[in-house]
């Protein structure tokens, strides 16, 4: 059936749904590209929560997500900004997430990565900060997961320079116990990282963040940026030491940059791979074949719908992405962790459908019509 969908003007247009998915097979990991998606959380509908409540997770749910992911070869980066970290999943909840998504990774051979942070305090000295850091690395050593070590939003508010940043990574990076991901999120994605290494000058900052990777030889595996600015990016992979990678967290130019050019080439830690998991799996494995062409011809068509999911306030993209997920039938509700499903308007959700549809993301595209059609309904948008 003709689906009639609100724009951002309010007016309706005609949208065909794909009766045809794409249909990429599971596979084995990569050997081209170190490829992680940072993987979603799926909520408790049932549970009687508030907002400020601690966060009711599905573990079932959250967990057969992963598997779905590591069945098509992809890496998992857990406990990070798109599980919701700081915005309805506290640090107990990080927690247990870790502790269960490792063990699953164990059982099933999968690749994982999780996030260490400090969000089990909001503010504090510079000990009180490093402390917290070690508390996160001890669970996700002990869980047997490779560690990310995330920004810190304590150590954004305390710090009063760069020397205050190498006073609190170097240690944690000499007693890391295996080589860690070092993890800028910038403020796009993140307000209250503003100025983060120290200086709210990029070229200053980059800096900053390059001589705490290069005190540290051999404790570094990568490093993920995520500041949306492919040239920065791009600057940033050529000064690395030899053997550190990079690990593009750029949402808007990941098609380029996974694809590198004659000097080299970035990984991927992704959030917009969580809704294209199986499509960018296919898409990495043309570059496994040697073949860039279709490689592009797989992913620069999605880079419409990242854009869309990770438009300004670039934070609520999470939204979209559990949108997705309910509409291709990972989850059998629309509901999110600290109420988040609220963050985004009806006409942003109807266009992020008719794109994802339009790319065959939905493995059961009567499934994402009639659950669109459902929501369409709610809001008063009759078929």
């Amino acid at each position: 059936m003709t689906l009639h969908l609100p724009d951002e003007h309010g007016r309706l247009r005609a949208h065909e749904p794909t009766t045809e998915p794409l249909a990429p097979t599971p596979g084995t990991p990569f050997t081209s590209r170190t490829v992680f998606a940072a993987a979603h959380v799926v909520a408790d509908p049932y549970a009687d929560v508030s907002p400020d409540s601690p966060a009711a997770v599905d573990w079932d749910a959250t967990l057969a997500f992963r598997r779905h992911l590591w069945s098509h070869g992809l890496g998992v980066a857990e406990a990070m900004d798109t599980a919701q970290r700081g915005m309805g999943l506290d640090w107990a909840g990080a927690a247990e997430l870790i502790r269960r998504s490792a063990a699953e990774a164990k059982a099933v051979g999968g690749r994982i990565a999780c996030g260490v942070g400090t969000d089990q305090i909001t503010a504090g000295s510079l000990a009180g900060i490093r402390a917290a850091y070690e508390e996160q690395l001890a669970v996700v050593e002990e869980a047997g997961a490779q560690a990310i070590l995330m920004a810190s939003r304590a150590l954004a508010a305390t710090a009063r320079g760069p020397e205050d940043y190498l006073e609190v990574y170097g240690p944690l990076l000499r007693q890391a116990s295996a080589p860690v991901i070092l993890h800028w999120l910038g403020p796009v994605f993140d307000p209250a990282l503003e100025g983060y290494w120290g200086s709210t000058d990029l070229d200053a900052a980059t800096g900053t963040f390059l001589q705490v990777v290069a005190a540290h030889p051999g404790k570094v595996d990568g490093v993920k940026i995520s500041l949306l600015d492919a040239r920065r990016e791009i600057d940033l992979r050529r000064r690395l030491p030899q053997g550190v990678r990079c690990y593009t967290g750029d949402d808007f130019h990941y098609p380029e940059l996974i694809a590198g050019d004659e000097k080299g080439f970035s990984h991927a830690l992704l959030g917009v791979f969580d809704p294209l998991g199986p499509l960018a799996a296919e898409a990495v494995r043309a570059l496994d074949t040697g073949d860039p062409t279709r490689f592009g011809e797989l992913l620069d068509p999605t880079v419409e719908l990242s854009r869309l999911l990770f438009q300004a306030p670039t934070r609520y993209y999470k939204t979209g992405v559990v949108f997705l997920a309910w509409l291709a039938g990972h989850q059998a509700h629309f509901t999110m962790v600290g109420g988040l499903q609220s963050a985004r308007s009806l006409p942003h959700l109807a266009r992020a459908y008719e794109l994802a549809d339009g790319l065959g993301l939905f493995p059961d595209p009567r499934l994402a019509e009639e659950r669109m059609k459902n929501l369409l309904s709610l809001y008063g948008v009759d078929q």
